[in-house]
């Protein structure tokens, strides 16, 4: 991608340590002498208009979504096109963007307008928001509780000014490098749905129909289920496991101060991998948290932890009882199902399904009960043959998450590729003058246009994804 970048002929330094060298035919002047902070502020007067908040603005890409959505009451700014949105927050300080239309934003927004002829809003758009002109804001905010940038303090920066017709050519490039590195990015965010939505189906197929494609079914009189083999059994959850077990049996340990596992909902993921990492005392974590001993499965109830897959088995854990946040269900395998086995049935994609439906409560609190978990029907074989399946969907599920492993892997690389490819141009280390773009810069239609999964998909991929199809008919 960056093959044809050169540096410039000649530089000069500039002495700031953020900026460093820049090309010697660059001027340097504070950014309040080019752009001009608007502070008017008043009410809305049209409900109509554009409306930015700090949640619409997408950080480091300043693609804004949702602007059309309802409007906080009270005083805001109004921007006009082509203004520069600067939020002033510590933790939002990415958050840049250039709208093209007029409206109205939240008053965390510096609203910076041209002021002087040299400066082109969409260079200075990618400079605000590039990590150097970040890390050097980021330095001088101050506050306790929420700190922010002052104008004072920003508009004080010195500025590199490109000439005009190269400002525009910078922008241009990063604008079209930008759009390849977003389709790059969506593109490996739906081969990962694809992949999971694979993986599911290998571990519904064989949790639900076992390994051997030529066993007599019969009824399981569950709708969801359908037919299961003739040797199988299909009961309800709470016949096979006990449902939040009392912490009484280790009421002993309630004043020890022995250290053991203790698991906020953060720790646990969605693929069942367990950060044991965190301990506490007995004493400490006896009340108001959820108690489990090595061997339980834990599964999330509250949204939208549960139908993201949160749970996991703990025949790994470190100590023999533990401790987690109230947000689990616990269920304790009975000698009739093995607790990997029990795992993969709270993996199954109606329990979550049908939990979601089940939930209870306000938006954004809702939570499974365990009712629900423990009156849900599950087929049960008998305990070799749940050996063999727990092997076997293990070994199908590694593939697959190596998969997407690498795939968020890719993510990562191209977003520090992008974010130091914008620093360097911005910055003049590299020159991007008289490059011919392979294509013109891709809108955001075509980069959410259907792309084929054999292009998302690397050589060993396909198969991959075949199979588990082929398990799925």
């Amino acid at each position: 991608m960056t093959g044809d970048l050169r540096p410039y002929p000649e530089y000069k330094d500039t002495g700031l340590p953020w900026l460093g060298r820049i090309p010697k035919h660059w001027d340097i002047e504070r950014l309040k002498w080019l752009a001009t902070n608007v502070t008017e502020q008043g009410p809305v007067d049209d409900r109509s208009a554009p409306y930015i908040a700090l949640e619409h603005v997408e950080s480091w890409t300043g693609r804004v979504r949702s602007a059309h959505a309802d409007m906080a009451a009270g005083i805001v700014k109004h921007f006009r096109p082509d203004d520069i949105l600067f939020n002033k927050l510590r933790p939002y300080l990415a958050k840049v963007t250039r709208p093209q239309v007029a409206g109205v934003c939240v008053g965390e927004f510096l609203v910076l307008r041209q002021r002087d002829p040299r400066f082109s809003p969409s260079y200075y758009e990618h400079l605000l928001r590039s990590q150097p002109i970040i890390d050097v804001v980021n330095g001088s905010t101050f506050g306790a509780k929420m700190p922010r940038a002052d104008w004072a303090d920003v508009g004080s920066l010195p500025m590199p000014i490109p000439p005009w017709d190269e400002q525009k050519a910078i922008a241009a490039y990063l604008d079209a490098m930008s759009a390849k590195v977003r389709r790059f990015i969506r593109n490996r965010r739906r081969l990962i749905e694809v992949l999971n939505e694979q993986k599911q189906a290998i571990i519904d197929r064989a949790i639900t129909r076992g390994l051997d494609p030529n066993a007599p079914l019969k009824p399981s009189s569950i709708d969801w289920l359908g037919d299961i083999p003739e040797h199988w059994e299909v009961v309800k959850l709470k016949r096979v496991a006990r449902i939040n077990p009392s912490r009484s049996e280790a009421f002993e340990l309630r004043d020890s101060n022995d250290p053991v596992v203790f698991l906020p909902m953060e720790r646990v993921s969605v693929d069942g991998q367990v950060d044991q990492s965190e301990r506490r005392s007995v004493r400490e974590v006896w009340q108001g948290f959820t108690y489990f001993r090595r061997g339980d499965v834990v599964v999330a109830k509250i949204t939208p932890c549960f139908e993201n897959g949160k749970g996991a088995c703990l025949t790994g854990l470190d100590t023999e009882i533990g401790f987690g946040t109230t947000e689990f269900i616990v269920l304790r395998p009975s000698e009739a199902v093995s607790a990997e086995f029990l795992y993969q049935l709270t993996m199954l994609a109606e329990f979550r399904l049908l939990g979601v439906e089940s939930m209870t409560g306000a938006a954004g609190q809702q939570r499974v009960s365990p009712d629900f978990v423990a009156n849900f029907g599950v087929p049960v074989p008998p305990k070799h043959e749940q050996d063999r399946i727990v092997a076997y969907v293990e070994q199908k599920a590694a593939k697959f998450r190596a998969l997407i492993d690498r795939a968020r892997h890719e993510i990562d690389l191209i977003r520090e590729y992008r974010t130091r490819l914008i620093a360097d141009v911005v910055t003049g280390k590299v020159d991007v003058r008289g490059l011919a773009l392979a294509e013109p810069p891709l809108d955001d239609e075509q980069i959410d246009e259907g792309i084929d999964d054999e292009e998302m998909l690397g050589d060993d991929e396909p198969e991959l994804v075949e199979e588990a199809a082929d398990a799925d008919d």
